[in-house]
């Protein structure tokens, strides 16, 4: 009897198995959407005076077309603009080398053939393409090749315009103040649509003022038209002086502005090294005299471990009051809707993180990834009969073992 027991294991345990196999098949699943992956991004931002590098990413899956970016990383490149290596283009080239090396470490090694890579430059190479365009595209070519010698995806090294730099820091800055973000119910509350900042930025050879307007501009050719998160925003920047018989500047004016670069980096050395206050236009301008009255001695002994650009500080501080106040035309009312700032939400403000985030509109995004998933009652209900399976079968190899046994001692 045992015998035939035994020998109708096989067949049980088969059958067993098939059935298991019919019931996953009839317990109902629904798919379960997979954390999105990450992608990246590099942006070479090429200064006048320097060049910075900044690593982006962004879920792969992106929200109304545009990617929900965030900095990963930044790196400072050694020594001037690339513009300063007009008379020795392939030091442009290889000044980037030490953070383009840190960059491979930076991004995952399986994403760097899909990470989109770009250089934009600026003034410093807008000026020197007006005087020497041969020596412009010398420093473009060299930069270029060493670009494309690394494993990401190089997308072009161009040459901004002021309007593009304006622009770009406008969105940097009201995307880091949450202004893009959707407006309506979210669970129990009303998110009310805010509304957006204006943008000052001031560079080492140009300056920008960037404003949404609900209004035609006065002049079309400042006017650009922008969609972001399935929004679309009129936007008026300046990338030029003397703008006091602008009337369109001078209504939005009164709006609030991040004012960040070289309007930051003045205003703090005078606020925290200085310890001088700059709450107003006449505080800024009775500083910049302050500072400009110091000897160099007394500025050495009261910034040490600055003198890199310490010599530039008076000048530089003279010129953002006279570009506020005679320039923009702030007063003293207005300017108190001025906040200066480096960073918001660990990340830099300035035109490059702008440019990533119009850029993710051209990138396509991932289709969601899905797997099969079943309620959790149903997956009890099969793990305890799998359970059951597996110790009917133990239980019937025991037997066949204890069976064998007595054979043998008879």
């Amino acid at each position: 009897m045992a015998g035939k027991l035994l020998s109708l294991l096989p067949p049980l345990l088969l059958a067993a198995v098939g059935l298991a196999g019919l019931l996953l098949l009839c317990v109902p699943t629904r798919d379960v959407r997979e954390p999105p992956a990450l992608k990246y991004g590099i942006v070479l931002d090429a200064g006048s005076s320097h060049t910075s590098m900044f690593i982006y990413k962004w879920p792969a899956d992106k929200e109304n077309d545009t990617g929900i970016v965030g900095q990963h990383s930044s790196c400072d490149v050694q020594g001037g603009g690339i513009s300063s290596y007009a008379d020795d283009p392939a030091g442009a080239g290889q000044s980037l080398v030490e953070c383009l090396e840190q960059a491979l470490k930076d991004v995952p090694k399986d994403q760097h053939s899909r990470t989109p890579l770009y250089l934009g430059a600026t003034a410093g190479m807008r000026l020197l393409n007006l005087t020497s365009p041969e020596a412009c595209a010398g420093v473009l070519g060299a930069v270029t090749q060493t670009l494309t010698q690394y494993p990401f995806d190089f997308r072009g090294a161009r040459i901004l315009s002021g309007q593009d730099e304006g622009v770009f820091g406008w969105v940097t800055a009201n995307y880091l103040l949450e202004n893009f973000i959707k407006y309506g119910w979210v669970g129990r509350w009303f998110r009310p649509r805010r509304g957006t900042t204006g943008a000052m930025d001031l560079g080492g050879a140009s300056t920008q003022i960037t404003f949404e307007t609900a209004s035609p501009a006065e002049d079309p050719a400042n006017e650009v038209h922008l969609r972001l998160y399935g929004q679309k925003y009129r936007v008026y920047t300046h990338s030029f002086l003397c703008y006091g018989r602008d009337q369109v500047l001078q209504r939005l004016l009164a709006s609030a502005l991040q004012a960040f670069s070289a309007f930051y980096y003045t205003v703090d050395f005078l606020r925290t090294v200085m310890g001088l206050p700059v709450a107003t236009l006449q505080q800024l301008e009775a500083a910049s005299v302050t500072l400009c009255n110091q000897t160099w001695a007394e500025l050495q002994a009261q910034a040490p471990g600055q003198q890199a650009h310490l010599a530039s500080h008076c000048a530089t501080a003279v010129f953002v009051h006279q570009l506020l106040s005679r320039g923009y035309g702030f007063d003293e009312h207005t300017f108190g809707g001025v906040a200066f700032q480096k960073k918001a939400a660990d990340t830099a403000v300035g035109w490059a993180l702008g440019y990533m985030l119009n850029l993710t509109n051209l990138i396509p995004a991932d289709p969601p990834g899905l797997r099969k998933g079943t309620d959790f009652s149903s997956w009890v209900a099969l793990l305890l009969l799998f359970a059951a399976l597996l110790l009917a079968a133990l239980l019937l190899v025991l037997r066949q073992v204890r069976s064998a046994k007595a054979t043998s001692a008879i």
